[in-house]
């Protein structure tokens, strides 16, 4: 019988750059939608053998000399496939155990030190999700924003270099990911923050509204809340002191965000128009050299990173974007056509996820897995 390896030691093996092969047994359409970096399709069901012809394919499509990895949605068919391979005599042989869902769940934790504020950068591999741990040095205190629902990565985080986490905040009612935001803080006794406007989401629980401009302080630091619709109506920005803004998905180290998921009944004309207008009389209004951390950095459907390298901060600066992002210097009117132009498809299940993050549907844990298998797809 084949082995279980961790998806969190398959990336360690692909960053180091191990020799082995990846082999994904879904079918092609569930593949080409998403998947690991580095990995050949072999679609193999729980019910196939490994023989004959199948198994003549299969030699003529890898590299048998190096040690086998399999992956599937949930390690079942994949595990079969990877006993069939040790059967028929392949001697180093790998299943990952809890297939994609594991692999969804693989984080990297990027610390990135600015003047007076230490900065943790939590990093969702396949999704390119990127939430942060905002950290005091002096007081030891420290604030979550945009957990998502793996919120122990964000507490063991925070645990690791000896902070209490005293504030958790939400930029908007997120659509790609389930939040963890709400929950974290329940569990450990602190308020829990969004934008006033997020009164409008019909949230079907409360929490603490953070109006325009309005400065929460984690200890000597403090986090100015830069109201930035266009993404999502109550979106929020974070400016943290003078050193960092936290853009969430309003704009990307590549592009900006979409915004026709909320603001559907023009495809998102609306929401560009009100885009156009934050990022240039509120995020490009902020000096040069702040530092700027997004909500997302977009992972190809080749499992790797556009814009950045997984486990290094995914970070540019608000002069650099001012300079090198050509969507910028767009007047209102091109912004618009270019954003609804370059739409990609939307995020898997969105309104669903929508509706559980503003609290009005409730779902099991095994259930918020289906719905979130996939990439993030929140930029335009």
């Amino acid at each position: 019988m084949a082995r279980e390896i961790s998806a969190e030691r398959v990336e360690r093996m692909q960053r180091a750059g191990e020799a082995f092969t990846l082999v994904d047994t879904r079918p092609e359409g569930s593949f080409e939608a998403w998947h690991m970096p580095g990995v050949v399709n072999f679609t193999f069901g729980k019910d196939e053998s490994l023989a004959g012809e199948r198994a003549a394919t299969f030699e003529r499509q890898v590299d048998g000399d190096h040690p086998i990895v399999t992956v599937c949605a949930k390690g079942i068919s994949s595990q079969h496939f990877a006993d069939e391979l040790a059967s028929a005599g392949y001697d180093d042989v790998a299943v990952i155990e809890g297939g994609m869902e594991a692999w969804s769940a693989v984080y990297d934790v990027v610390p990135i030190t600015l003047d007076g504020v230490e900065i943790l950068q939590i990093q969702r591999r396949a999704k390119g999700c990127l939430g942060y741990v905002v950290c005091d040095p002096e007081s030891g205190e420290a604030a979550v924003i945009d957990a998502t629902r793996h919120t122990d990565e964000f507490r063991e985080a925070a645990r690791e270099r000896d902070y209490e986490i005293t504030a958790v905040l939400d930029t908007h009612v997120h659509a790609d990911h389930v939040s963890g935001g709400r929950g974290l803080a329940s569990e450990l006794g602190v308020p829990y923050y969004l934008g006033e406007r997020a009164r409008d989401r019909g949230l079907a629980y409360e929490y603490t509204p953070l109006g325009r401009n309005d400065v929460l302080e984690i200890g000597e630091v403090e986090l100015k809340a830069l109201f930035a619709p266009g993404h999502t109506g109550e979106m929020v920005n974070y400016l943290i002191g003078r050193e960092a803004l936290l853009s969430s998905d309003t704009l990307f180290v590549d592009g900006t965000g979409r915004t026709e998921l909320e603001f559907s009944e023009d495809a998102g004309e609306r929401g560009a128009r009100m885009q156009y207008e934050s990022i240039h009389r509120t995020l490009l209004a902020e000096p040069d050299s702040i530092t700027l951390l997004p909500g997302h950095v977009t992972v190809t459907s080749e499992g790797e990173f556009e814009g950045g390298t997984p486990g290094e901060a995914i970070r540019t600066t608000v002069g650099e974007l001012r300079t090198g992002l050509d969507v910028l210097a767009l007047d209102e009117a091109a912004f618009v056509e270019r954003s609804l132009e370059t739409l990609p498809e939307k995020p898997p299940n969105y309104e669903r996820v929508i509706d559980i993050n503003r609290g009005v549907e409730m779902v099991d844990d095994e259930e918020v897995v289906e719905l979130e298998l996939g990439p993030n797809n929140c930029s335009a």
